[in-house]
C-alpha cells in the first residue's frame, strides 16, 4: 500500500533493511545499509540545502527523494540518490555528462527530456537533482488497474516521447534503455468516475505530457557499444541475437512502448531469450533468415529457422497468449489502424528497414500534429526557420 506524501502524488514506502553496516571511514554521520544506499531519514539535510521530504522510488542505481530546495526559494525537487559502489558511481558520473550535453543542447527545455538541475558527491554517492515530475507511466498504469490509455493520450505521449528520442539520436546519443517506467508524467494528476460495468474506479489524466529520464546507460556513437543493452521485455531482436545495435533499437523499444500503453499489459512478458524470439514470431510472423543466418547465438537456430518447438509447454504457452499483431485492435477506426501501422513499422525485425523517427514524425498517425506545425510555421517565415533549425 502507498502512503499520501506531501506534494499530491501517491508514493510507495521503502522496505529497509533491518542489518545495517557503517561504511568506511567518512563521517560518523553518515552510514551506508549493506546494499550500498545512503541511509537517510526525512527532515534530513544535503550539503545545507536539500531538505528531504519522502522516498518517491527505488532502483538497481540507488534512490530518488523528493526534496525542498532551499537554495531556490523552497521549491520541490527530485533528488537521485545513487549507491556508494563503483560501477553505479562511474555510471552516474557518465549520466551527468550526457545529462549536461542535453541541456546545452536544448537550453529553452522544447524536447521533452528531464533537465538536470544540480549535482554533487555526498560522501561517495553522486547526487543529481531533476525537476519534480509525475509518476512514471508505468506506475500510471499499475495504479489505475493497468487500464489502457485512451487514444488520444498515446497520440500526444507517443509523440513527444518520437520527438526527444529523436533529438538524441541528431546528436548521436542512443538512450538503450527506454520503457515505461523511464517516461515520466510531467503532472499525474487525474479525474476518478466509477465504471458500473466492471465495478471499479477508473482514472483519466488531466495532463498526458511527458518527459523521458534515466540516461545512465545512453551511449554516444562513437563509444564502445556493450553486447546487450535495454530491458529485456523491450529488447530489439538484433540486440537478442548479438548482431550488433545502433539507434535502431530505441525505434523497436518505443513500439513495444505504444503496445503497451494500448493493451494496457506489456506485450513480451518472457525472461528467456528464445522464448522472447518465439513470441516476436507469434506477433509479427517469421524471423528473416538473413537475420537467423547471421547471428552468433546458433543455439537459437536450426536449419536457418528459429529452433522452437510450439508443441511444447512453452510453445503452447506462446500461442495461448500472443496473437498476430493486428488481432489486438479493438477498433477498425481510422486512428487505431494508423497506430497498429505505426507500430508495426517499429517493430520491423531487421534494423536497416525499420522506421527511423524522422520518417515516425511524418506517419499520418500524427497528422494533426504534422498539419497544426506546418500552418503555424507558414505564418512567419522567420520563425519557421528559426523551427527549423531547432528540430
Amino acid at each position: 500500500m502507498g502512503y499520501w506524501c506531501d506534494g499530491g502524488l501517491w508514493r510507495f514506502p521503502v522496505q529497509r533493511r533491518s542489518h545495517r553496516r557503517r561504511s568506511r571511514k567518512r563521517s560518523r554521520s553518515v552510514e551506508d545499509d549493506d546494499e550500498g544506499h545512503l541511509i537517510y531519514h526525512n527532515g534530513d539535510m544535503l550539503r545545507a540545502r536539500y531538505e528531504i521530504v519522502c522516498t518517491l522510488g527505488e532502483g538497481a542505481f540507488g534512490k530518488v527523494v523528493e526534496c525542498i530546495d532551499h537554495s531556490n526559494q523552497g521549491a520541490r525537487v527530485a533528488l537521485k540518490i545513487i549507491k556508494n559502489i563503483d560501477r553505479y558511481r562511474e555510471a552516474a558520473k557518465s549520466e551527468v555528462e550526457v545529462l549536461d550535453h542535453l541541456k546545452s543542447l536544448d537550453s529553452d527545455n522544447r524536447y521533452s527530456c528531464v533537465h538536470m538541475l544540480d549535482w554533487f558527491d555526498y560522501h561517495g554517492h553522486i547526487c543529481i537533482a531533476f525537476e519534480l515530475l509525475g509518476l512514471s507511466t508505468y506506475d500510471f498504469l499499475k495504479e489505475n488497474n493497468f487500464m489502457p490509455f485512451p487514444i488520444e493520450h498515446i497520440r500526444l505521449m507517443s509523440y513527444q516521447i518520437i520527438r526527444a528520442v529523436r533529438f538524441l539520436h541528431k546528436n548521436k546519443l542512443t538512450h538503450t534503455d527506454l520503457k515505461p517506467e523511464n517516461i515520466l508524467f510531467i503532472d499525474s494528476d487525474y479525474d476518478m468516475e466509477y465504471n458500473p460495468e466492471k465495478k471499479r474506479d477508473e482514472r483519466t489524466l488531466k495532463n498526458a505530457d511527458v518527459k523521458i529520464v534515466d540516461f545512465g546507460n545512453a551511449t554516444y556513437d562513437h563509444e564502445h557499444h556493450t553486447s546487450v543493452v535495454s530491458t529485456r521485455h523491450y529488447r530489439a531482436p538484433e540486440v537478442i541475437l548479438d548482431l550488433g545495435w545502433n539507434q535502431s533499437c530505441d525505434v523497436w523499444s518505443v513500439g513495444c512502448i505504444l503496445i503497451e500503453y494500448y493493451l494496457g499489459s506489456t506485450l513480451f512478458q518472457t525472461h528467456d531469450s528464445k522464448e522472447h524470439l518465439a513470441m516476436m514470431e507469434r506477433v509479427l510472423g517469421p524471423i528473416p533468415t538473413d537475420l537467423l543466418q547471421k547471428t552468433r547465438k546458433k543455439r537459437f537456430v536450426h536449419r536457418c529457422k528459429l529452433d522452437w518447438d510450439v508443441y511444447s509447454s512453452s510453445g503452447r504457452y506462446v500461442r495461448k497468449r500472443l496473437k498476430p499483431l493486428k488481432h489486438y485492435m479493438v477498433s477498425n477506426s481510422e486512428d487505431h489502424q494508423q497506430l497498429f501501422d505505426l507500430v508495426e513499422k517499429m517493430l520491423e525485425y531487421d534494423p536497416a528497414k525499420r522506421l527511423s523517427l524522422e520518417q515516425a514524425l511524418r506517419h499520418p498517425f500524427f497528422s494533426s500534429y504534422y498539419s497544426s506545425s506546418k500552418s503555424n510555421n507558414s505564418s512567419s517565415s522567420s520563425s519557421k526557420s528559426s523551427s527549423s533549425k531547432k528540430d
